[in-house]
């Protein structure tokens, strides 16, 4: 709204300092700063509301250390991040941009989601909240708005380097002249990067050559259950790295600042140039959200840092872990989700190998056998004597390390 006003008032008054408004730089600092002042204020507010109408969280006792003492801190937090991501991303961007869109849908889809699941659990004082099958179908919805609107909306496109002009760099040349080294604007959804390999654009559509000559027409049969996948997959990872004060608070806000910066240099002609990826025109705007984001996160982390004064509840991460998948899948890096995201991962595998192996081992002896002392990982290392704080410091390192590999496939390949 604000980038519109300006927009006015530099166009028919000639404002002095409107015109700071274009430059996407300004408007993602503005963004971080206002989204991480909304967290401050209005988090104090919203954990005092929830304080005196006693929303607490309701925790069964599993024999962690410091578990016990977490009962009745309030929840459904994540009403803090959603709204310090909302406000800065209406306020600072330009709202007609398909990719804004996106994010602000898929914020409030899984926002409202999460919020149901925390209602029923608190207010309906039912323990297992919205049934497992209801939030697979919203994220299965989520992704069907996601891929059917990149892949037939007319101003999702992508521009490829010429070949002839991938070995050369030229940073000292004219934003022209970095035009004229990419090719002609295709609609280039069901295209994506493979990180560490020269050269890196991958298409979909080759996943199904073997259908024959008229194969492209139904890339969407493979493109749009690849997106659903990974929004699922992401969304309920960071759902499931949620146990621990500011675990998954932190880690998102780490994988957040990395998206940034490859939203970043995907959007930006000249450093795409430089770097020899994908220019996406258009996705400048999603760094604007991002920042949002990273100031949401931080944010809440104020509150949610050891020891927690709330928690953020399937309400944020649900809608953290969907905002990172779709904002990636809508830059074209979602393969590197494995890397960037390796502490969802992990968190999720530990799940999976704990329950496949204790079944197998129910059916082959009669007895049920475990792998981890307590699955999702963090409660493995907290039940082999690890303060959770050093715990949750030590996943943000992993993280960090993780983030840095991630920026390194810009050029490693």
């Amino acid at each position: 709204m604000l980038y519109y006003f300006f927009s006015y008032l530099d166009r028919v008054y000639d404002f002095p300092g409107a015109q700071v408004f274009q430059y996407i730089s300004f408007r993602a600092a503005a963004a971080v700063l206002t989204s991480l002042t909304i967290a401050l204020v209005f988090g104090e507010s919203w954990i005092n509301f929830l304080n005196r109408k006693q929303v607490g969280e309701t925790v069964r006792d599993l024999g962690l250390e410091g578990q016990l003492e977490k009962q009745g801190t309030p929840t459904m937090g994540g009403i803090i991040i959603i709204a310090a991501i909302v406000v800065p991303t209406l306020l600072f961007t330009q709202l007609d941009n398909t990719y804004i869109l996106l994010m602000l849908f898929t914020t409030l889809w899984l926002g409202m989601i999460g919020f149901a699941d925390d209602y029923i659990k608190v207010f309906k004082k039912n323990k297992r909240g919205l049934p497992g099958k209801m939030k697979i179908i919203g994220q299965v919805i989520l992704g069907l708005v996601v891929s059917i609107t990149m892949y037939f909306d007319a101003s999702v496109v992508t521009r490829e380097k010429n070949l002839s002009e991938k070995i050369e760099v030229a940073a000292h040349h004219s934003v022209t002249e970095h035009f004229t080294r990419f090719g002609e604007s295709e609609h280039g959804a069901i295209k994506t990067t493979i990180p560490f390999i020269k050269n890196n654009e991958f298409d979909y559509a080759n996943l199904i050559q073997w259908i024959g000559p008229e194969y492209r027409k139904w890339a969407f049969l493979v493109f749009i259950p690849i997106v659903i996948f990974i929004i699922t997959s992401i969304s309920n990872g960071a759902n499931l790295t949620d146990g621990m004060d500011g675990l998954a608070t932190g880690t998102s806000a780490i994988i957040g600042a990395t998206l940034g910066i490859l939203a970043w240099v995907s959007g930006n002609i000249i450093f795409a140039d430089y770097l020899n990826i994908m220019y996406l025109p258009n996705t400048g705007e999603l760094t604007i959200f991002i920042s949002a984001f990273v100031g949401a996160t931080v944010g809440f982390l104020w509150y949610n840092s050891f020891p927690a004064q709330v928690f953020m509840g399937d309400t944020g991460s649900l809608t953290i872990g969907g905002i990172i998948a779709v904002f990636a899948i809508l830059i074209r890096k979602e393969l590197l989700m494995p890397i960037l995201c390796g502490i969802f991962l992990v968190e999720s595998l530990s799940v999976i190998i704990q329950v496949s192996y204790f079944k197998y081992t129910r059916k082959k002896f009669g007895e049920g056998r475990r792998i981890f002392r307590m699955s999702p990982l963090h409660h493995h290392f907290q039940k082999k004597g690890h303060p959770e704080p050093k715990i949750v410091l030590r996943f943000q390192i992993i993280g960090i390390f993780l983030a840095v590999i991630t920026i390194i496939t810009l050029k490693l390949r």
